[in-house]
């Protein structure tokens, strides 16, 4: 059945928006721009690509009407009201960009391209929800005007779906009119139009709660207007003594404010304190503005008692959108609560009309990304409406110039650094996913890891088993995250290697009954040029070292090294040998008791007190003194369980003996350390270094030290030494 283009009163409807958005444009349009757009739009309609959409809707009516609004709602505009009527045909192919711009001009052209570009966005199946849907259309946009137009559209639409028999279409509409075009609607400043989004949509989605809203209203309706201005009666009568110009309107709260307020506080429309407002405009020069405001507000408060706790004062301190106003609730007759604004007429332009009149006013500087740039627009756009769009268009909207927005495949939307590859998106998934990465499906293409996406890419990350990270990755990111992720992954793959590595030297030293000192190994370990002890375990598992050579290298080096040492250090050894047995444990050095010398003790083993400790005695069962440090943990227990065994010791004051003492060093496992402490020792005339054991795991060691030292001053000093050295990190005695 062949069914006509135009149904039901189609053509008529058409015919009054032509004549309005003809009027609006009068002094805009010239005849070539109305014929040209005439003759694209029949000829789209007979070659079948400006057809009805598949929800049934006609597109030509569908748009015209957002021209007529835009026109009206926000500002007379040519390039605006003929891309939103050709913008379908472009996106169809029916007509190209270059014919636009040959047709009308570049603007005309990159506003279309610009509506183009964000209409591709809704073929992800993104959740309109999230915040970075907002972003990511505003980066498509490319031009504020789109941003504007998508909004109306938006609007425009939603008044014709009220009796659409799809209801899934009637509901994802409304859903994305709630929660993207309502918030971009607020953002611009376009306050009317996201009340009324709000309030359609929730006519849509919650249809029960809306008409119990609209039948309760309507049935209170005359009761509202005389009480209104029973209300406003005494204020006119107080404002017209003052000589001040103004107009007060009354209204009732938007159907969605109400019902948003109901749900906050629990109750129902009888329990709704605020549910009348008024306005008062006052008209003054600007800078009479905030005293004219305040001296209205003080004759509402004579007149009526004012709840002082919802004072809202945004004169002072205007919100960051722009908007500026007195809000405060008084108690009229009945006891009944109404909230009062009080604007002047510029302040009310700017809430009324939104973006339009934002632009002719400087506002204050504002927090957030679009704030801040609609705050630069209201700066540089001063110079009233007539020069507002030829301004605008060749400003720049790269509100978000320093982010990437990509899609998975379902649709969910992230949010990246500017110049992020597919690595980066990997990584920013999931750690296991990065490790993993092979390349990715970026639009449907194959992509390496290292390509840099761009805003509205739909990416699938594809994944190996096999896959492990290396070092040049860490050339083909720029997260933070994604750089992090890689050098732990590759750290720890470092270590595993190294410990595989150092296990099978160590196997191989034994097989060959080869003797390994951990100094020694360090020391040869370095002098083959490794400035990490780990790479040299590393190139053994990876077979870069050979082990048999390796090991023939190290014993070579030892012989070197001990031959050297045998030379250099025997009359040293030998007098330390001497200096060591000078003082014997039966040398007169203690004096026990009361000041009785010459008693057999022994120096205790389990804190190994050194001259200058404070010590105690302990008589053991064989009759033997044990002299303990006096901090000693065993000495602790010996004198809870002992009490009368334990006998006052102190130093007699000689000198020549050396004491054993226990040092442990915590520092960074570098391949110089171990020799650096040794050396430092060794240069001490008053210490020797008698054993060392080390242990290393994830880049730390701890060195566990025994050496001989004649008193404590000498010991602290030599601490104190071993903590400035490069690396250690901790020194206590043990």
């Amino acid at each position: 059945m062949n069914i006509p283009y135009f149904q039901g009163n189609e053509l008529a409807e058409l015919k009054d928006l032509m004549r309005v958005l003809l009027r609006n444009l009068r002094e805009q349009l010239s005849l070539s721009d109305v014929n040209q757009v005439d003759s694209i739009i029949r000829g789209a309609v007979s070659n079948g690509h400006y057809s009805r959409d598949k929800y049934g809707l006609n597109p030509i009516n569908r748009f015209m009407r957002t021209a007529v609004a835009v026109t009206e709602n926000i500002v007379p505009d040519r390039s605006m009201a003929i891309a939103t009527l050709l913008f379908n045909l472009a996106r169809s192919g029916y007509v190209s960009l270059d014919e636009l711009r040959t047709k009308f001009d570049d603007d005309i052209a990159k506003l279309v391209h610009g509506l183009i570009n964000v209409s591709e966005l809704y073929r992800k199946q993104a959740a309109v929800e999230d915040d970075n849907f907002h972003k990511l259309l505003l980066s498509f946009a490319e031009d504020i005007r789109v941003v504007i137009i998508m909004i109306v559209d938006r609007l425009s639409l939603m008044r014709v779906i009220n009796a659409h028999t799809d209801e899934k279409f009637v509901r994802e509409i409304s859903t994305e009119s709630r929660f993207l075009y309502a918030p971009l609607a607020h953002k611009l400043g376009l306050y009317g139009i996201k009340s009324e989004l709000e309030d359609l949509s929730l006519k849509y989605l919650n249809n029960k709660v809306f008409t119990q809203i609209v039948k309760k209203l309507s049935e209170t309706k005359a009761m509202r207007e005389n009480y209104i201005a029973d209300f406003v009666k005494p204020i006119k009568a107080a404002l017209d003594k003052t000589g001040l110009r103004y107009e007060i309107k009354g209204r009732t709260k938007t159907i969605n404010s109400i019902w948003n307020k109901m749900v906050k506080k629990g109750v129902d429309l009888k329990g709704m304190y605020d549910l009348f407002a008024i306005r008062i405009i006052l008209d003054t020069p600007k800078e009479d503005e905030k005293k004219a405001c305040w001296i209205a507000y003080s004759i509402v408060t004579d007149i009526y008692m004012a709840n002082v706790s919802r004072l809202r004062d945004w004169i002072t301190i205007p919100k960051s959108n722009g908007y500026e106003s007195l809000h405060i609730t008084v108690r009229g007759p009945e006891d009944k609560w109404v909230e009062v604004q009080i604007r002047t007429r510029r302040m009310d332009e700017i809430a009324e009309r939104g973006l339009a009149a934002h632009w002719r006013y400087k506002g204050i500087k504002s927090e957030g990304e679009i704030d801040h740039w609609m705050n630069n627009v209201r700066e540089v756009l001063e110079a009233g409406a007539s020069g507002q769009m030829e301004l605008i268009r060749n400003m720049n909207m790269n509100l978000y110039e320093e982010e990437v927005f990509v899609f998975t495949p379902k649709g969910d939307l992230f949010k990246l650094r500017q110049g992020a590859t597919v690595l980066d998106f990997a990584f920013h998934i999931h750690t296991k996913i990065g490790c993993r990465c092979t390349g990715a499906k970026v639009d449907g293409k194959t992509q390496k890891i290292n390509y840099v996406l761009k805003s509205g890419d739909t990416v699938e990350i594809m994944t190996s088993t096999t896959q492990v990270p290396r070092q040049d990755w860490l050339n083909y990111v720029v997260t933070a995250k994604a750089r992090n992720k890689i050098k732990q992954a590759i750290n720890e793959a470092n270590l595993k290697k190294a410990e595989i590595g150092r296990e099978t030297l160590m196997r191989r030293f034994k097989n060959r009954k080869v003797e390994v000192d951990d100094a020694m190994l360090a020391k040869f370990i370095k002098k083959q040029g490794f400035k990490n002890i780990n790479e040299f375990f590393v190139e053994l598992h990876d077979k870069t070292l050979d082990v048999s050579d390796t090991i023939d290298q190290y014993v070579e080096f030892v012989k070197r090294q001990t031959e050297s040492v045998a030379t250099r250090e025997t009359a040293e050894n030998f007098v330390l040998v001497n200096k060591t047995a000078e003082a014997r444990e039966s040398d007169d050095i203690l004096v026990i008791g009361e000041n009785v010398k010459g008693i057999n003790y022994k120096l205790s083993k389990c804190c190994n007190p050194i001259y200058g400790d404070r010590i105690l005695g302990f008589i053991a069962s064989d009759g033997a003194i044990k002299i303990h440090r006096h901090d000693c943990g065993n000495l602790k227990h010996l004198k809870e369980k002992y009490p009368y065994r334990i006998i006052k010791s102190e130093w007699s004051g000689r000198l020549g003996k050396h004491y054993v003492a226990s040092l442990r060093v915590v520092g960074q496992d570098d391949i110089g350390i171990v020799a650096n402490m040794t050396s430092l020792i060794n240069k001490e005339g008053n210490a020797m270094l008698r054993n060392i054991t080390i242990n290393s795991l994830d880049g730390l060691f701890e060195g566990h030290l025994v050496i001989s030292i004649d008193t404590l001053e000498n010991l602290d000093n030599l601490i104190k030494k071993m903590r400035t050295l490069k690396g250690v990190k901790e020194v206590e005695r043990t």
